[in-house]
């Protein structure tokens, strides 16, 4: 089977369309370019999907190697025959490979091993093989017993028949095949530990088929068994598996004798070794299985964060709220630069309003501020009703926004670099700033996992999630585009084919020698060469550039395209970026090539119709309900409004403005089934619901949005 074969099995897309994919991928070509400006080689597949792509193309690899590693282990061992190679040559189950490699692995010393040392394998052979007329008494060698009794020649011979039985290929199918299907887990929590496991009480006297269990249930038995808050234990039909193997084993004329020893071998075989065996690798599965369901949850949820509404290049005042220490205020100018920081006492113990009302107006005015930008958190509802009940100079929206990762930022590196005369507080406020001005732009200076949008994400396999994260903030970047003469290094990194590298040497090169003109001007950073500029330069943009082609995502490479279509409407480039009706009336089937097909023309189309356009829609203001500060204020039946925060498997958090956000079950989401809250919300969006339950104790508000109208959000 040929790597496209292999990869077409998995993806359903035709073959032709994935070599060619593969080729551009193994040639360097990032996946943002790839689905941006290579649509006629590939179909027009999306990003996930060319991610997919990759991550096949290199298990594919993987198990090639591995099979080689299997074959060459067997053959020196003088094992390997003829069908054995037929059968792993032919696999691309990486199961089905490492069943047939299982008796030959190299592994620690076993009591199997232990009794070939002793010469006790041909005597398991004879038990095997003369079943009706083997007899202990009279079938053990001689010089056997020289050194050993006739218990501890049964024992050894026993031990190496629990081996193979356990290592036999088709015994591992059928156990595995059982556990997979008809498995259930049967957890609880272990005495004594009732109260430190109460956040797993759901879970106390849980049971279910590991078949039909969901990856956040998966994740969080699994946490809590690592926690030692949890037991579980697999249950399946022993009695039916174990008759299996040992009709496959026994023969029907044994003697009564040797029936009773290899029952016994197969019995100790298999609980003391198949079973357990096949019981981590089913586990191992349903791990992968709800690693891989929890990435992609974490991905969509970071994707929408990255791209949520920006309000755009405004002059700022920047809150984040706090009580005993006070509201840290920052005030930016319209390019997130640091004008003036201070500190104000709205809220308890000091409950200055006056004052704080006073420095508020002063900085509004003297810094001509345009939109307020509130954290979310320690006091954020009573700092919002101290901004609300102030009138202000001069038109102030008041906006509210996620800090999620903002102390993270703040305690940086980064941050240090950025603003090392300031502590911690200053920085957090300002990235609270900033972020309500291009979210994309701030959030990329932090740890997409420390970001804190989605489910278990430490429980996960952390070099699949790092991989995920950084190819999602990659195609946000990359979808919006990065103006070039203001973006920061750490913008940068992300554009297609730059990395952090030659992010620096960007920054530091424009620094040194102002701002890029021409898109064609980052040729002369050190370093750069044409493969980085054609991976790059779709995504840069250059606003009030030489070339109005450069603040658009039409590629260089396609700039003679534009020309063609300028000389044929009868203007200039400059004109026709103006002109969408000129653009409109051009037969786009004049301009197809080899090289060049409709899906890319209908994409300069596009760019030329709305050139520079931000994919984003701006940031709208959001109230909640003024009667809800608390939890102990929420009752059942009232309806109230919201902000999604996250969204899991299992349902969607809403912020109703009180410190405990609450779950909207999937269930409860809408009137009609659906399989993933994402098919109903995205994040941030505003909605109303319906308290149905809380329980003040465990912290827990239970919501709905059956039947409740959404259209006036």
């Amino acid at each position: 089977m040929t790597k496209a074969e292999y990869i077409s099995r998995q993806v359903s897309i035709a073959v032709n369309m994935i070599e060619a994919t593969v080729d551009l991928l193994d040639s360097g070509a990032t996946i943002p370019f790839i689905s941006r400006y290579r649509k006629e080689m590939t179909g027009g597949i999306d990003e996930v999907t060319i991610f997919d792509i990759e991550n096949l193309s290199k298990k594919y690899d993987e198990i090639v190697a591995r099979k080689q590693y299997v074959i060459t282990t067997i053959e020196a061992a003088g094992a390997l025959t003829d069908e054995m190679r037929a059968a792993i040559e032919a696999s691309f189950d990486p199961t089905e490979i490492e069943d047939i490699f299982a008796p030959y692995k190299p592994r620690r010393r076993t009591r199997a091993q232990a009794a070939r040392e002793k010469g006790l394998e041909p005597l398991a052979d004879a038990v095997l093989s003369r079943q009706r007329n083997f007899s202990f008494a009279s079938g053990v060698p001689a010089e056997i017993l020289k050194n050993m009794t006739l218990d501890e020649a049964r024992a050894g011979a026993a031990d190496i028949i629990a081996e193979r039985i356990s290592d036999m290929p088709e015994n591992r199918r059928a156990t595995r095949n059982v556990i997979e299907k008809y498995g259930s887990v049967n957890v609880t929590i272990p005495l004594g530990k009732g109260e430190e496991a109460e956040k797993y009480q759901n879970y106390s006297k849980f049971s279910g088929k590991i078949s039909r269990l969901s990856s956040h249930q998966t994740l969080a038995i699994m946490r809590g068994v690592n926690e030692g808050l949890l037991k579980m234990k697999i249950v399946v039909d022993d009695e039916r598996l174990l008759n299996t193997i040992i009709n496959r084993t026994l023969r029907r004329d044994a003697n009564r004798e040797v029936a009773d020893f290899i029952t016994e071998a197969v019995l100790d075989g298999y609980d003391r070794l198949l079973r357990p065996s096949i019981e981590n690798e089913v586990l191992a599965a349903a791990k992968d299985k709800a690693d891989d369901a929890a990435i992609r949850n974490f991905a969509s949820n970071l994707r929408q964060m990255l791209l949520a509404s920006p309000l755009g290049s405004k002059r700022i005042l920047a809150i984040d709220p706090g009580f005993r220490t006070g509201c840290k205020v920052v005030c930016l100018d319209a390019n997130g630069g640091l004008l003036h920081n201070d500190v104000i006492y709205p809220t308890a113990p000091k409950l200055d309003t006056k004052g704080a009302a006073r420095k508020i107006a002063n900085l509004v005015e003297s810094y001509r501020i345009e939109a307020i930008s509130l954290g979310n958190g320690t006091a954020s509802r009573e700092t919002e009703r101290f901004l609300k009940s102030m009138t202000f100079p001069r038109p102030v929206e008041v906006f509210v926004v996620n800090e999620g990762g903002a102390s993270v930022y703040s305690a940086s590196k980064i941050a240090r670099d950025e603003f090392p005369e300031y502590d911690v507080t200053v920085r957090g406020a300002v990235s609270i700033g900033r972020r309500l001005m291009d979210p994309l732009a701030e959030l990329v200076k932090i740890e997409p996992k420390s970001i804190g949008v989605g489910q278990y994400q430490h429980d996960v396999n952390q070099k699949k999630l790092k991989e995920s994260l950084d190819t999602t903030v990659e195609a946000c970047v990359n979808a919006v585009g990065v103006d070039l003469n203001t973006a920061s290094a750490q913008l940068l990194q992300y554009v297609a084919g730059i990395g952090a590298s030659m992010a620096a040497n960007i920054v530091d090169y424009r620094a040194a020698n102002g701002d890029f003109s021409r898109r064609e001007d980052i040729l002369k950073v050190p370093r750069l060469g044409a493969k980085v500029f054609q991976q790059a330069a779709g995504f840069l943009r250059i606003p009030g550039g030489s070339n109005p082609l450069d603040n658009t995502a039409v590629h260089p490479e396609s700039y003679h395209v534009v020309k063609a279509m300028a000389k044929d409407a009868g203007v200039d480039i400059s004109e026709l970026v103006k002109r969408p009706d000129l653009v409109k009336a051009l037969d786009l089937n004049r301009y197809v090539t080899d090289k060049t097909g409709l899906p890319t023309l209908n994409d300069i189309v596009a760019e030329l119709e709305k050139p520079g356009r931000d994919p984003r829609t701006r940031a709208k203001t959001f109230s909640f309900d003024e009667s809800i500060s608390t939890i102990d204020d929420l009752l059942p039946g009232m309806e109230l409004p919201g902000i999604v925060n996250n969204i899991t498997d299992f349902g969607a958090f809403v912020d109703l403005g009180v410190h405990e956000s609450g779950l909207v079950h999937l269930s409860q989401i809408c009137d009609k089934f659906i399989k993933h809250p994402s098919e109903a919300l995205t994040l941030y969006q505003h909605v109303r619901v319906k308290v149905i339950e809380v329980d003040k104790r465990r912290k827990r508000i239970s919501l709905s949005m059956k039947g409740i109208p959404q259209s006036d959000l």
